[in-house]
This record gives structure tokens, C-alpha cells and sequence, in this order.
């Protein structure tokens, strides 16, 4: 018995099993959970589909390295998504961003530039390379200026060949870029009215001289005639019944070519009824040839040195002169027109200087006629016993480190057309002018000679290192040299000249700007210089 009644406490205390009834979400609306499971809150759900293929198990790269080839290989239909993006949620208002990426120096201040910050020695703690940094930075410092850091050259501001009075008046403003879209094409051929002067032929050996083979720039002296349109006593008689327009063939080359020009220039123009007179001032600069005036780097601003602006002009000048001289075979009987040069006044001034000039006219239409001075230099005999008429011009080099670092003696033989490359870069506008002077001229071959200074310290001995010769408008062609457009711009000015008063008028270039203007001066406007110029010949003799 006592058993039977343990058993049957212990039966007493065992529990039944129960069923729990799991929390059941009544959704009204539809079908499913009404509210995220408690053990899926705060995970995040990617969703994917089961035909998305399997690539990487864990992607820590991004799109940073992805390889092109397998780009939607491993796109799932659903898009990345943005689930696993990491979010930093802390505050960092207390912390700021340092840049420390390398500020970018100046062309000038890197490289050679750079000062020697190492090896402190000598006195004073002197550094050991101070010496020659200061060498480089005279070798260097004045061709290359303070750059920006575009690396460009930096602006110079230039002056005015004359100074703008206060009464003058400003009338028009013309900028390149207009002036560059003008045309006026189908210009008649000139017609010669008057030819007059004598010429030298040309002597054929210096078309074999080189390098190798150079000789020696000699001086000759002659006398070279620079008179301008109004004191021309053939122009002054053609103008009572030929044209109404009279310039000279380097006056019209200035104002055709304007948009090539650098550097400051000016153009009197005299109106007088329906007449225009295109002058130069005397006692100018308006004669001497400019040297690098289009070149990047522009010659040095010390009015002592021998590379200065002005300097260079007058040796390229003083060049030219002597170059188209002694090319000529002289003590030989001249080619003579019919008529004498009109600027001789007595025969005991000195020799004259081998030039011809070629009084022609061109119809501009709309009853315009301009009647211009043209210049030739020499003629030459060809195999066919045709006679040509040359125009000859010489190009200088000075320094060639300092003026694109072509140098001629090595590249002229091998190399001619990288050092006729680096001429048109540097001196575009002087031989466009050259090039036109010789196509209003009808010059048949235009003659250029290759000058070098013999030491480059030394600006008055010079050799020939060679010659080369084109046709006119074939190298009017090579140089980009438009006749439409150079027409265009002085048949321009004509029209705006034209319809103003009777009077005196001013053309400058501005020195800083790609422009030129066109004043309105007094009358008596530089009478006194040309008072003091009346007492010279007009004419310039080099020694």
C-alpha cells in the first residue's frame, strides 16, 4: 500500500504538456503579416532573384576595379541596391578637412630655377651653388621674365610711335579681327605710268655660297632715297591728271599688312578735295626694319645692349642696304629706264644705289585709282636671255638662343626650310611686307639672303651663309599672304578717309592693342619738323 500511494504523488506532481497558440496577425486588408517579426527588425533585406548568378561572396572593391568585360555579368535583376552601404552617423562637426596636395610652381621658380637648399658652405653660410644660379638667372632671367602660370609671356607695354595729343579727335577704331575678314577681290593688274632709276644685274656666285662657303658682308657706301609721297616730284606732277589716291609701295605694304604688326606705327593722310595723300612723318622709324616684333619671346628692354629693339633694327637695316649691294656685279654697265632717278640732285653727293622705280596705278572700282611708288632692286638675265627684275631682301640672325634656338651655321645647309620656319614665326609682319612690296612692284624672283654676325657680341661684322630665291606670289601663297584681304583693308581706310572733310588725318597702330585709329589732327600738325627736315636730302647714306 505504502507504495501504491507513492506512485501515485509522484503522478501528481508531473506537468501535462501544454500547447502555446502562436500570436496570430489579422489582416483585414489582405493576405500576410501586417507587422515586421520581431527576430527580422533592424536587418537589412536584399532582395534577389534565384536566376542571378553568383559571383564574388563578398565585393569590398565596388565599381572602383570592375572588370569591364564582366560589368552585367553578375547584376542581379533587382539592381545593386544600397542595403550594405556603410553610413557614418557620428558627428564631425569638430573636425576640418587639411589639404595637402602640393601647390603647383611657376614654370620659372622649377628646375634650374630652384635654389640649392643643400650643402651650406663658405662664409656667411653662402650656398655652394649660388654662383651659378646667379649665372643662370642672368643667362636666363631676362628672356624669360615672370611667367603666370599659364606659362606665357609676360605683357610689355610698348610706346607709341608719336604721342596723342589732347586736341586730337578719335574717328574710327578698326580691330584686326574685322579687319582680317575684309575682301576685295578681282583687282586689275597695275599699269605702269612711269619706270625711271637704273639697276646692277645680279651676280650668280653668291647663289653657290653656304656654310661652308660664307664670305664676308662688306660696307658699301651708297645712297639710299627714302622720300616720301608728297615731296615725290613724279607723284606730284601724276597727281593733277592720274588717280586720287598716292601713296609709296612701304606705305601701302604698312597699312595692308596691319593685322601682322606688333609694334607702333603711324600714316599721315592729307585730304585735299577728292585726293587722298598717304605720308610718313620725316625723321621716323617708320624706314628701319623691325627684328623679332612676332616672335614669343620679344628682344631684351636694355636700351644699352645690342639686342635692344632699335639697335637691332638699325644693323638689320644697316644689313639690308649692304646686302642688296654687294650681291650686284658693279663696275658693269647698268640697265637703265628711260628715264633718270628723280631724287639726284647733284652727282657729287656720292654713288647711287642700284633701285628702280615703277610709278603704277590700280583701279579700286567706285571711281577709286591709286597711284603708288614701286621699287626694284636688280635685274638678272635669265638662260632664255629674258630679262627678270629682282627684289632683294636680307634676314639677320643675332642670337640664336635667344631667338628660337634655330642655330644657322648647323641647320641652314641641311635644314633650310626650320630656319625659314623659325623667320616666319619671328618676323611674320616684315616678310609679308617684303612679299607685297615685290607683287606691287611685278617683281619676277624675290632674293633673300641669310646674315649672321660673326661673333654674337658683336653687331657690326657679318657673313652670308646663303641665298634663296621665290616667285612673289608663290611665297605670298606659303606665308598665308591674302591679296583679297590685303586689298580690302586699304580700300577700307580709303572709304573712311574719303568721307571726312578736307584736312589732315592720323593713322596709328595702338601699341598694346591689335587695333588701329584713325585721328582727326590740326593742319598744322608737324609743319615744324618737316621745316627741319627740308634742309636735309631725304636720302640715307650708309657708311
Amino acid at each position: 500500500m505504502p507504495g501504491i500511494m507513492e506512485d501515485h504523488e509522484r503522478e501528481e506532481n508531473l506537468e501535462l504538456p501544454r500547447f502555446q497558440t502562436p500570436v496570430i496577425q489579422d489582416n483585414p486588408h489582405g493576405w500576410g503579416p501586417c507587422d515586421m517579426p520581431e527576430q527580422f527588425k533592424d536587418m537589412p533585406y536584399q532582395p534577389f532573384s534565384k536566376g542571378d548568378r553568383l559571383g564574388k561572396i563578398s565585393d569590398w572593391t565596388g565599381a572602383t576595379f570592375q572588370d569591364k568585360k564582366y560589368t552585367s555579368k553578375y547584376q542581379s535583376q533587382f539592381g545593386a541596391g544600397s542595403q550594405y552601404a556603410y553610413y557614418h552617423e557620428e558627428d564631425e562637426s569638430s573636425f576640418h578637412l587639411v589639404d595637402t596636395t602640393r601647390v603647383q610652381k611657376p614654370p620659372y621658380q622649377r628646375g634650374r630655377f630652384r635654389q640649392n637648399q643643400r650643402n651650406l658652405r663658405g662664409r656667411g653660410g653662402q650656398r655652394a651653388g649660388d654662383r651659378k644660379n646667379q649665372v643662370n638667372a642672368k643667362k636666363y632671367g631676362k628672356q624669360q621674365g615672370l611667367r603666370n602660370q599659364k606659362n606665357q609671356a609676360p605683357v610689355k607695354n610698348r610706346d607709341a610711335s608719336v604721342t596723342v595729343r589732347p586736341d586730337w579727335v578719335t574717328i574710327e577704331e578698326m580691330d584686326f579681327p574685322r579687319l582680317s575678314k575684309l575682301s576685295l577681290p578681282n583687282v586689275k593688274e597695275a599699269e605702269d605710268i612711269v619706270c625711271c632709276g637704273s639697276l646692277e644685274y645680279y651676280d650668280k656666285i653668291y647663289d653657290r655660297v653656304n656654310v661652308k662657303n660664307e664670305k664676308p658682308l662688306q660696307r658699301i657706301d651708297r645712297i639710299f632715297h627714302t622720300v616720301t609721297t608728297t615731296d615725290d616730284p613724279i607723284i606730284r606732277k601724276l597727281s593733277k591728271n592720274e588717280g586720287n589716291v598716292y601713296a609709296t609701295d612701304a606705305i601701302l605694304a604698312t597699312l595692308m599688312c596691319c593685322t601682322r604688326s606688333n609694334y607702333s606705327w603711324d600714316i599721315v593722310i592729307e585730304k585735299i578735295g577728292d585726293k587722298l595723300f598717304f605720308d610718313k612723318r620725316d625723321n621716323t622709324e617708320f624706314d628701319l626694319l623691325t627684328v623679332n616684333e612676332t616672335s614669343v619671346e620679344p628682344p631684351c628692354d636694355d636700351s644699352t645692349s645690342i639686342n635692344f629693339p632699335r639697335n637691332l633694327a638699325l644693323e638689320a637695316t644697316f644689313i639690308n642696304h649692304n646686302f642688296s649691294q654687294q650681291v650686284l656685279k658693279t663696275g658693269e654697265a647698268r640697265f637703265k629706264f628711260d628715264e633718270s632717278n628723280p631724287f639726284i640732285t647733284s652727282p657729287e653727293e656720292g654713288e647711287e644705289a642700284s633701285v628702280a622705280y615703277r610709278y603704277r596705278k590700280w583701279d579700286l572700282d567706285n571711281g577709286v585709282v591709286l597711284v603708288a611708288r614701286c621699287e626694284h632692286d636688280a635685274v638678272l638675265n635669265t638662260p632664255s636671255g629674258d630679262l627678270q627684275f629682282l627684289t632683294i631682301k636680307a634676314l639677320n640672325e643675332w642670337d640664336s638662343k635667344l631667338s628660337g634656338g634655330v642655330e644657322w651655321r648647323q641647320k641652314l645647309d641641311i635644314q633650310r626650310g626650320a630656319v625659314l620656319a623659325n623667320e616666319l614665326r619671328n618676323n611674320a609682319c616684315k616678310l609679308a611686307k617684303w612679299t607685297l612690296q615685290a607683287i606691287l612692284a611685278g617683281s619676277d624672283q624675290i632674293k633673300f639672303g641669310y646674315v649672321s654676325r660673326v661673333h654674337v657680341r658683336d653687331a657690326s661684322k657679318h657673313v652670308i651663309l646663303g641665298t634663296q630665291q621665290y616667285k612673289p606670289a608663290e611665297f605670298a601663297t606659303q606665308i598665308k599672304l591674302n591679296m583679297d584681304n590685303a586689298w580690302g583693308i586699304l580700300r577700307c581706310v580709303i572709304d573712311i578717309c574719303m568721307k571726312q572733310r578736307d584736312g589732315k588725318y592720323l593713322i596709328m597702330k595702338d601699341p598694346n592693342k591689335p587695333l588701329i585709329r584713325l585721328y582727326d589732327i590740326p593742319d598744322n600738325t608737324f609743319e615744324s619738323e618737316n621745316e627741319d627736315a627740308e634742309e636735309e636730302e631725304g636720302g640715307l647714306y650708309l657708311m
